[in-house]
């Protein structure tokens, strides 16, 4: 996973249930695959060549905008509706809180039997402690559905890590281990999976224990560079930045170091970020790889050319997709974000150096420490909301 989030396409996997759906899938509108389910683009259109460096050279022949971006960067839709396969067809997939409740809203929904099979789960029913036994719930319907979602798309599938673990390193690693167990039950093998863990300084602890263990995690809240390099030193297979959030954060408050720099510099806080984290990751060769997340137009994502994977409204998508470029148009699509723009950044020896825990919490300003509080609150309201909800259901009525 260090190279990929997708795994060699097949095609033989969509269910009875899904195809007797017209093939699509129904789910409740929301804020994105930062926190609910996210499918990257699985190319349909000629492959387009494109060069290493600040150039591109493409094919002849029009193509879209959309052809000539997903030349440099993996192109998420950010959306936890998706109807049209045609358009946008999803190779990957999140699972989590925020899914779950989109799920129990539409009880016709093809995921809905995977809730259902959980709240019948004999050994979670007999659990004597109503807090363990709806966390247990959870669980087996963050898997089941996490399951499913694997004989969907041909990549991996991250799965939420409960937020009210964020600072507890052993309690996310016993969590991930039951998980883990839980897929297992069901015949998902680990190299299919992602576990999704905010990026607290617990959080990226438990990712590099993870990581030596084999597992692969999905580091999340990442808007500070010091998060993303402790990740990318943690060995974390995906690091998550948020571009427009850092931009919000940025034009209602001040007082915040690293954004002041950008400010200073001409530069938007966000893409600099993600610049400068890409460029780090690929200088001293982690393995980490980078998504930018939140990006909330065209010009963005014209500036993170190059990085790993971009999450894109769909309304961006479409305006790329609708927009046809012609051959010469096509050479203003320039990588942004490469290896030898890794090789000709500066780093501080402070910013190279190993960070630890002290380092890290006194390197994150104000911005970060608002986003990722603000980040965890969500998750866990998200969490808490499921468990109140299955509370209410429990026992199903053919239980």
């Amino acid at each position: 996973m260090s190279l990929s989030l997708q795994s060699p396409p097949f095609s033989a996997l969509y269910s009875k249930s899904f195809l007797q759906n017209g093939g699509n899938l129904r789910l409740l509108g929301g804020s994105g695959a930062s926190n609910a389910i996210f499918f990257k683009l699985q190319r349909s259109f000629p492959q387009i060549r494109a060069s290493s460096g600040f150039s591109s050279s493409l094919d002849t022949g029009a193509s879209t905008e959309l052809d000539a971006v997903s030349s440099f960067s993996e192109i998420v839709p950010d959306t936890v509706i998706f109807d049209d396969f045609e358009k946008f067809p999803p190779t990957a997939a999140t699972v989590s809180s925020s899914l779950l409740l989109g799920i129990l809203s539409l009880p016709d929904t093809i995921f809905r039997n995977a809730v259902d099979m959980a709240l019948a789960d004999s050994g979670c029913a007999a659990l004597k402690n109503p807090e363990s036994r709806l966390s247990c719930f959870a669980n087996k319907a963050l898997v089941n559905v996490g399951g499913d979602l694997v004989k969907l798309v041909p990549g991996r599938v991250s799965t939420e890590v409960d937020a009210r673990l964020a600072y507890d390193t052993h309690g996310i690693i016993r969590k991930v281990h039951a998980l883990l167990k839980l897929y297992d039950e069901i015949n998902v093998p680990p190299e299919r999976l992602l576990f999704k863990i905010p990026s607290t300084w617990q959080g990226i602890e438990a990712s590099r224990l993870l990581e030596s263990e084999g597992i692969q995690t999905h580091l999340t809240f990442v808007y500070s560079f010091a998060q993303a390099a402790a990740a990318a030193q943690a060995g974390a297979s995906v690091i998550q930045i948020f571009v427009g959030r850092l931009r919000d954060w940025a034009r209602n408050h001040s007082g915040d170091p690293e954004i002041e720099a950008a400010l200073k510099r001409g530069e938007d806080p966000g893409l600099a970020l993600v610049t400068k984290a890409y460029n780090y990751i690929h200088k001293y060769g982690h393995k980490s790889k980078l998504m930018a997340a939140a990006v909330r137009n065209k010009q963005d994502l014209f500036s993170l050319l190059g990085v790993d994977y971009i999450i894109a409204p769909l309304k961006v998508l479409q305006s790329l997709k609708e927009s046809i470029t012609t051959p010469d148009e096509k050479y203003s699509f320039v990588r942004r974000l490469s290896p030898q723009s890794a090789a000709a950044y500066s780093f501080s020896e402070g910013e190279v150096a190993k960070w630890d825990q002290l380092s890290v919490a006194s390197a994150m300003g104000p911005a970060a420490v608002d986003l990722l509080a603000a980040g965890l609150d969500g998750y866990v309201d998200q969490a808490r909301r499921v468990e109140e909800l299955f509370a209410k259901i429990w026992p199903p009525p053919n239980v």
